[in-house]
């Protein structure tokens, strides 16, 4: 008799089904997996075996058969251990439940404890799509799985655990799903911390309120990375969506802790300048998420821009433009979002000191290093900001600067704003405004129009530039409770589009 058992699989961001199908008849004992499986699911015949032995149960000495259906996709991870154990126990008579409105999923030690496996949250959704009613998890990944209402997700510590209650012994008690209301971020840092820079702090709050990419560029210890480093205290909260989305990503790449059921606060992602590209968008033979993806719905943060490889670097242009970044392998081809806000820091020159006495490099080791950005990717930069070296006086003052909460209460009326105007798009903020909407979205006043036709061709303008500038006055218009874009607002994007030119001539 075959007997079945429901289980997951996972390919990308999204969970598949897996039926657990096992024959045990008579001939040579023996011990087959078949269904495509990688090398971690065929060590799951020692697994298996040794947990039930160690546990106290019957393993056949007959000749077990363990199909993993459908046959045509690969099976990768230790996750089938558990499904498998449960699926001989059934045919072997052990159990005689009726499971085929359950769902198992977890790694076996060799003495029967159930330990944590990655991606439990796509595949409790999953579960529920398909109607089950109970799902067997690990016990640390509980509290993720019972982010799915509806769905009983027991935790279970050991496989005798899970034996007493199929037995009716010692039933489980299912996770209780966790309260979104509840989830607040908290931050140890705040833009209190930071004396003066109140130039590069108001490029920095119109970038929170629109969701703008920024360079910050000036020389070593004015507090680029402590600026940047604060962002994300004055974004807004995350919606329940973005948690889910956000801790689907985090739990597929084994980085979600188990101690929390939903990532509450904004990613925010600083990889080393040694990143490699596939660090950055995601890698591996069935691919995983990077850094960029790690980053969705966050701060992706690249300090010492210029000493990150050129291929890294230039390998962001397409994410950054698509909100979503594809992976493309042998075995699969994943889709993985990255909607981020970039915020980059670089100094001037090699040394840092370009335009003070300080500056020891010559003209041309000046070109070559900040020709190790491209004009391509500063286009997609929405604000350039000089970052000066802050006054003794600012810097020995006891007085606090604005706190954090001060300022978010201005992004979050700024944001609510743009949500009004969004509502019944995929729109979520002024820069993902579309091409076909900007128009639309951005009307200029007569004066701001022809103030922006002559700043387009004085300073040069690429189409996306033009784009990008019109989008950072929307939301300074927006800052300013404007329907209209007037040409103060232009100017002062103007202001935050010029350091390229300085710089990069």
């Amino acid at each position: 008799m075959v007997v079945k058992i429901n289980s997951s699989g996972l390919l990308g961001m999204e969970a598949f089904s897996i039926t657990v199908e096992t024959d045990i008849s008579r001939g040579i004992s023996a011990f087959d997996i078949v269904g495509l499986p990688d090398a971690s699911v065929k060590e799951a015949r020692d697994r298996v075996r040794s947990a039930m032995r160690n546990c106290g149960l019957s393993f056949p000495t007959q000749r077990i058969v363990v199909n993993l259906a459908p046959a045509d996709v690969k099976k990768a991870g230790s996750l089938y251990d558990l499904p498998i154990l449960v699926s001989i126990m059934l045919a072997s008579g052990q159990l005689e439940n009726d499971l085929s409105d359950s769902a198992f999923i977890g790694e076996l030690s060799l003495s029967g404890e159930v330990n944590p496996v990655n991606g439990v949250l796509p595949m409790a959704i999953e579960a529920k799509k398909r109607g089950f009613k109970s799902f067997y998890v690990p016990a640390k990944n509980a509290r993720e799985g019972a982010v799915v209402q509806g769905l009983n997700v027991y935790p279970v510590e050991s496989l005798a655990g899970l034996i007493e209650h199929l037995h009716g012994i010692k039933p489980l008690v299912p996770a209780k799903p966790a309260d979104p209301s509840k989830a607040h971020s908290r931050y140890d840092i705040d833009f209190s911390d930071v004396r003066g820079q109140s130039q590069a702090k108001r490029a920095l709050e119109i970038a929170a309120c629109g969701g703008h990419n920024v360079l910050l560029i000036g020389t070593p210890g004015t507090g680029k990375s402590m600026l940047a480093k604060r962002v994300p205290t004055i974004l807004p909260e995350m919606t329940f969506d973005e948690m889910i989305e956000t801790t689907k990503i985090h739990s597929i790449a084994g980085m979600l802790s188990h101690d929390s059921s939903l990532v509450s606060e904004r990613p925010f992602r600083s990889p080393h300048h040694t990143v490699s590209p596939a660090g950055l968008t995601g890698g591996g033979t069935i691919p995983h998420p990077g850094e960029i993806s790690l980053a969705h719905n966050g701060v992706l943060f690249l300090d010492e821009l210029p000493e990150f490889s050129r291929n890294a670097m230039e390998i962001l242009r397409q994410p950054i433009e698509d909100g979503k970044v594809t992976i493309s392998r042998v075995n699969a081809t994943l889709t993985y979002p990255c909607s981020i806000m970039l915020i980059a820091a670089m100094n001037p020159c090699p040394c840092g000191y370009y335009g003070t006495p300080k500056c020891t490099c010559s003209p041309k080791a000046v070109a070559n290093y900040l020709a190790k950005v491209s004009g391509p990717l500063l286009d997609r930069l929405d604000l350039h900001v000089e970052v000066p070296s802050v006054d003794f006086r600012e810097l020995s003052s006891l007085k606090k600067g604005e706190s954090s909460a001060e300022i978010k209460k201005r992004v979050d009326k700024v944001r609510a704003v743009q949500n009004e105007r969004f509502r019944g798009t995929d729109i979520t903020c002024n820069a993902r405004i579309t091409s076909g909407l900007l128009n639309k979205m951005c009307p200029l006043s007569d004066d701001a129009l022809d103030f922006m036709k002559n700043q387009y061709e004085a300073l040069g303008l690429s189409a996306r530039a033009y784009d990008k500038l019109l989008k950072v006055a929307r939301t300074i218009a927006d800052i300013d409770e404007s329907e209209v874009i007037k040409k103060n607002h232009i100017f002062e994007a103007v202001q935050f589009r010029n350091l390229d030119r300085k710089y990069w001539r």
